[in-house]
């Protein structure tokens, strides 16, 4: 059944997550075909895979971003299905009907849960329909800045600017005054021209209420073709720099069972608002003292950070999602165990996240009881300026959050690096700041260590 429905399986992304993704569909018995650009010719994945089709130029827009020579590659070596991991066109509408209209299998939500989802305004107007708490905010795109300033006066500072579409916190910041929103409406305006493409009558920007000291927290669902939603966890993702994820953790030190019971239910609730077919993220800003909290965004594809999830359930999300996308609705029995926490490697400067892009000459991943390592990358390897800088995700599973934290000191001292500037040394000093180390933080820690620069 999965080999005359989605094999062979284009996987079209790069680096980490599509070995990843190789890994699994090679364990299911089905063929894998990868896609890379000039620049990624050498890294592993490419090797990995059972066949591999250059793209063009490492420009983005020249390669993984070009939907047209993604489906010529299905084609040409005749994929029944498509993989998009995440980044590039995982949360592309038009790319996912492409590929159905092309014949082949789209393995994710359908076109339209995308759509409705990727628009943060429309997302979160759904959200408050389906009975998901949100936070004060714009029901309408705000599209100059007097309507902001509108905006703000009846919401109350401080307030959340953000783009309507688009993710990885791009165009996101913080105002507690009328000066301060300015700026802040300034820089999502152009984020949003940049990178969303809005129409001519002004670029879309969300405005939000603020909850400061909030944690973020996020819900792992499982959409079925049944009909049912499965909640599979939940995930902290409060370490941040410049509100982009560094380290996740599964389960979150800063909720109350009655609070993440709650806000499974309403992760679920939001699924079926919206129809939801396979993996999928339901975010959250928790405000820890009161122990509440209000929907963020969707996601509509996998995490990054999904590996916390797979080591404390047992399960394998990309083959939950395979499965999904060939008819299946498994029964699943959910029952997180022990304490994981990722680590992002990144080729950056670990004091103010400046990417780093060289050559590795020293790569020694960590091995052990418990720890994980999801890699793009291995020695000789070039980490180049084209893409993300994230080289690894360094994984451990421990008994309790303690062992965690003991089994990441140790696998984080022992995973060696060389060429490229990386962020271990600040995976180190997290490790040993009393924020962390007693779970007690929020999504401003990143920025206090580093004296508001983050």
């Amino acid at each position: 059944m999965l080999t005359e429905t989605l094999g062979p399986v284009l996987i079209a992304n790069r680096g980490e997550i599509a070995r990843r993704i190789i890994r699994t569909v090679k364990r299911m018995g089905l063929r894998a075909v990868a896609v890379h650009s000039e620049a990624d010719a050498g890294l592993p994945f490419v090797r990995e895979a059972d066949v591999a089709v250059p793209l063009g130029p490492a420009n983005p827009a020249q390669s993984y971003l070009d939907a047209a020579k993604v489906l010529e590659a299905a084609r040409a070596t005749g994929a029944r299905s498509i993989h998009p991991g995440y980044g590039f066109l995982s949360e592309n509408a038009a790319f996912a009907r492409a590929v159905a209209e092309a014949g082949m299998t789209w393995i994710g939500p359908s076109p339209e849960s995308i759509d409705r989802m990727g628009d943060k305004i429309n997302a979160r107007n759904l959200m408050e329909a389906a009975g998901v708490p949100v936070a004060a905010g714009t029901r309408e795109p705000v599209t100059d800045l007097s309507l902001a300033l509108r905006a703000a006066e009846r919401i109350g500072y401080p307030v959340m600017v953000k783009t309507a579409g688009g993710g990885g916190g791009i165009g996101m910041s913080v105002a507690h005054d009328d000066e301060a929103l300015a700026k802040a409406y300034e820089q999502a305006a152009r984020a949003a021209s940049r990178f969303a493409g809005d129409a001519l009558d002004g670029p879309a920007v969300l405005i939000e209420r603020y909850v400061e000291r909030a944690r973020h927290v996020e819900v792992q669902i499982l959409g079925l073709p049944d009909g049912r939603v499965l909640a599979l966890g939940e995930r902290d993702c409060s370490v941040q720099r410049r509100h982009q994820k560094v380290v996740e953790e599964s389960p979150s030190p800063g909720i109350t069972p009655e609070l993440r019971e709650r806000m499974l239910a309403a992760a679920v609730r939001a699924g079926e608002a919206v129809g939801y077919l396979g993996a999928g993220t339901v975010e959250c800003l928790v405000d820890a003292g009161a122990q509440d909290f209000v929907f963020l965004e969707m996601n509509t594809r996998l995490q990054v950070e999904h590996p916390v999830t797979e080591l404390v359930t047992g399960l394998d999300l990309v083959e939950l999602q395979l499965r999904v996308a060939a008819g299946e609705s498994p029964d699943l029995d959910v029952r997180p165990r022990g304490h994981a926490i990722e680590f992002r490697v990144y080729a950056e400067d670990p004091q103010r996240f400046f990417p780093g892009p060289g050559v590795i000459t020293t790569w020694e991943e960590p091995v052990g009881d418990g720890v994980r390592v999801d890699s793009g990358y291995e020695a000789g390897n070039a980490v180049t300026p084209f893409y993300d800088p994230l080289m690894a995700k360094l994984c451990v599973l421990g008994e309790d959050r303690a062992d965690a934290l003991a089994k990441g000191r140790k696998a984080v001292e022992a995973f060696a690096v060389a060429g490229p500037r990386n962020n271990l040394p600040f995976c180190a000093e997290l490790l040993d700041h009393d924020e962390f180390v007693t779970g007690d933080y929020d999504t401003a820690l990143v920025a206090r260590m580093r004296g508001g620069r983050a």
